[in-house]
């Protein structure tokens, strides 16, 4: 396991005071080892689980060539450029079971969708094509090809291929694909522990009686509903006062849960507080300034207890940069934790509506509200007020306005990246 002194060392250009938001990933994912206990799921338990291994698929699918709609089964060889084609039934073919009889030349096979095609047979017509004189049909000309709608053994998957790869976070469309092939269970990642509190005397829990100069604690429940989204096992320590007694037991208790630790507030430079002294204490970290806006105070590394080491992310406290630091930050390195594959997040790209005052040499995530415009593109503008503690800008916006460390100002009508939120919060 690296130190944060040897990680440093390994990114050219580290400035712990002034570390760019592309740096921040690149040290986090040398910072984050993957988990890798596992445990064995039913199909319907496994929904946003991540595979430990890979899935290889036991049968082919689908098993046998089959008809891919309701109609009429034939020996392609039999047609002619425009000309129709007249075939009498032989018999009917239905899903579930082979059919037992023989088509000879001049004979069709009435087949329904899934039905097994027989030997010879390697084109189907769809009902609605034919015309049907008593026991015959009339195929039109030109209306099928060789080999139309008939599917292929192992069309989608073949036995011995990998069906899924470790590392996958699986989705619906995965349940549904290992129940196809027959797996009742399957091997996936534990899931990751995160603990997480807010820090400050002026904080409120929820239920507490409003006093002068407090506010209530926004910070843990929406740090709660990230986490929940993501998949994680969530321990909420919550508000622990700025006194160094309940700060080290919180952070001695959260390590000995966790494999991570989540806080919001305390690592602002020049706070009168003693978090940050007490995650020194504790652990191996490091204090950033990041080139971004908004979210620049953060606080990363490891405290360790009992032989046990917990990753630590102190976000600051503002309630719009602890999102905006999550999504960027901290939600991938989770999913490392999490045994996950690494991918970037996907920017779609879309039109300003309006002027954005950008000033080069910091990452801006600005709150974005996207639209389709008449012509089919995508435009967005922001939600107006971008200060760090608007959080109902958090609400109305569906993405953030990334404009990247070297951009400048954006003029009505450039084209700008934005993350998306959905499926994050």
């Amino acid at each position: 396991m690296k130190s944060i002194e040897q990680i440093a060392a390994e990114l050219q250009g580290y400035d712990p005071q002034a570390i760019s938001a592309e740096r921040v990933n690149h040290f986090l994912a040398r910072l984050v080892e993957p988990i890798t206990a596992t445990e064995g799921l039913g199909v319907f338990d496994a929904l946003g689980r991540v595979l430990a291994q890979d899935v290889v698929s036991p049968i082919s699918v689908p098993p046998h060539d089959n008809s891919a709609m309701d109609g009429f089964a034939f020996d392609s060889r039999q047609l002619r450029p425009g000309e129709p084609l007249g075939l009498r039934v032989a018999g009917t073919a239905f899903a579930g079971k082979a059919w037992a009889g023989s088509v000879g030349p001049g004979e069709c096979l009435k087949i329904m969708t899934g039905a097994i095609m027989p030997n010879g047979l390697d084109t189907v017509v769809p009902l609605e094509f034919v015309k049907t004189e008593g026991e015959r049909i009339v195929v039109p000309p030109n209306v099928v090809g060789p080999g139309d709608n008939r599917r292929l053994l192992g069309e989608d998957l073949m036995a011995g291929e990998a069906a899924l790869r470790q590392g996958q976070v699986l989705g619906p469309a995965a349940l549904g694909l290992l129940a196809s092939l027959g797996l009742p269970t399957v091997k996936v990642f534990r899931r990751v522990k995160v603990a997480y509190f807010s820090t400050g005397d002026e904080i409120l829990s929820l239920g507490e009686t409003p006093r002068e100069g407090a506010v209530y604690d926004s910070n843990r429940y929406t740090v709660f509903g990230l986490l929940t989204r993501l998949g994680a096992q969530v321990i909420d320590m919550g508000v622990v006062r700025d006194e160094p007694a309940e700060l080290e037991a919180a952070f001695r208790t959260a390590a000995l849960q966790a494999d991570a630790i989540i806080t919001s507030g305390g690592v602002s430079m020049g706070e009168a507080d003693h978090t940050k002294a007490m995650m020194k204490q504790l652990g191996d970290v490091a204090f950033w300034r990041i080139a971004m806006r908004p979210g620049r105070p953060m606080a990363v590394g490891r405290i360790d207890e009992a032989g046990k080491s917990a990753v630590l992310f102190g976000l600051p406290g503002n309630p719009v940069a602890v999102m905006v630091t999550f999504l960027a930050f901290v939600r991938p390195a989770l999913q490392r934790l999490m045994g996950a594959s690494a991918s970037e997040p996907v920017l779609l790209q879309a039109r300003s509506g309006e002027a954005l005052r950008k000033k080069p040499g910091r990452t801006e995530y600005q709150r974005g509200i996207v639209t389709r415009t008449p012509d089919g593109a995508l435009s967005v503008r922001t939600t107006g007020n971008q200060g760090s503690g608007v959080l109902s800008s958090m609400v109305e916006a569906n993405g953030l306005i990334v404009l990247h460390h070297g951009q400048g100002n954006v003029a009505v009508g450039d084209t700008v990246d934005v993350m998306m939120f959905d499926g994050a919060i």
